[in-house]
This record gives C-alpha cells, sequence and structure tokens, in this order.
C-alpha cells in the first residue's frame, strides 16, 4: 500500500530495498551502519499514522541527533522542573494520535529544560530510553568485552560464568538480550540499559 518507503520510493521485495527492522537493528546494509532501537522509534513517530513512513538515512539521522538533544539536556537538567507540564504532548496525542506535533511538544519542554516533563512526555510516547545513555562509553564499561566474555563462557557451558557476567551487568543497569544471528544461527547477545 505504500506506507512503508525507503529513501521515497514504496519499499518492496521486487525494487530491491526491502528491509526489516531486525535489519537495521544488527547489520550495517541502510546507511552503512546499525541503527539504534530507540532512533528507529523515534524516527518512526515522527511521521503521522496516516502518512507514509520513509525510512531514509536523514530521517534516521534527523532522529538520532534529536535523540542526542534530549540526552544532553536532560542530563544537564535531570529531573528537575514541573512533570505537569506535559499538556502539549497530551493535547497533540488527542487531536488524532498527532505524534509529530507531540514530539514538538518535548523540543519546547527540552529547550526549556524541564527535566521532569520532558521524561514523563517521553515515557508516554514510549521513548524513555531516549534519554537514557546509548553507548557503551555512556556508561563508562566496556560492555561488548563483558559480552564476548559472556558468550564464550556459554559456548564452554560455563553457566555460573555466564550468569555472573549477566547479573553483574544488570547490576549496573544493563541489560542482556540473548537470541541468535537470522543469518548464521550463531548466538548472539544485545544490551540496553534499564535505568
Amino acid at each position: 500500500n505504500g506506507f512503508l518507503q525507503v529513501e521515497g520510493q514504496k519499499m518492496s521485495k521486487s525494487l530491491g530495498n526491502f528491509i526489516t527492522i531486525n535489519e537495521l537493528l544488527r547489520t550495517d546494509k541502510f546507511g552503512g551502519r546499525k541503527w539504534p532501537g530507540e532512533v528507529l522509534r523515534l524516527a518512526m513517530l515522527m511521521t503521522h499514522y496516516r502518512q507514509p513512513i520513509d525510512f531514509s538515512v536523514k530521517r534516521l539521522e534527523e532522529a538520532e541527533a534529536k535523540a542526542a538533544r534530549w540526552r544532553n539536556l536532560f542530563s544537564e537538567a535531570g529531573e528537575g522542573g514541573d512533570a505537569s507540564e506535559i499538556g502539549g504532548v497530551v493535547e497533540a496525542l488527542a487531536d488524532d494520535l498527532n505524534t509529530w506535533d507531540a514530539i514538538g511538544a518535548l523540543d519546547k519542554l527540552a529547550s526549556a529544560r524541564n527535566g521532569a516533563a520532558l521524561k514523563a512526555g517521553a515515557t508516554l510516547l514510549g521513548l524513555e530510553g531516549v534519554l537514557a545513555a546509548q553507548d557503551a562509553g555512556d556508561v563508562g564499561i566496556d560492555v561488548d568485552a563483558f559480552i564476548k566474555a559472556r558468550l564464550a563462557a556459554r559456548a564452554e557451558k560455563n553457566w555460573a560464568e555466564a550468569d555472573r557476567i549477566r547479573d553483574e551487568l544488570a547490576a549496573k543497569g544493563i541489560q542482556l538480550k540473548d537470541g541468535k544471528d537470522p543469518e548464521t544461527g550463531e548466538p548472539v547477545t544485545t544490551w540496553e540499559l534499564v535505568r
């Protein structure tokens, strides 16, 4: 029906521009890199549900820049401010689920340095993860090294060590998600902050 587009063209296998969310998350097939889930979610919400969603590198970069701006402003402002000031977000959502205007209202809250309302509004849209650290460097530890050690322990069936590593990361607010690479079937582990 043309509601999913890639770089302005209808997404279809026949055009060779079909890409899944899983591929956006795990491969560098689109834009030469992997895209964080929160960036994909924000990019989709930047389009009204009645309009086609256009996956373009430019749109994803815009969403990523917006997420970084919110994250930086939130880390500076903290959770100070008045959370009840999310009226603009609520009004936009009440107006035919206008997520684009709701995101504009979040931009205003970020500019006003109202961390409490920014967090409340982002949570209302399911974007609370945007305000958390997104990179391994942001959490101050080498998460990938822990994951590699845990995968090695699991391969050796050393479940106690694998569980210890998982629990250590969980104590730092990092949740691990185990799965299989859809192409190779090899075990893979991804992570996210759950602060």
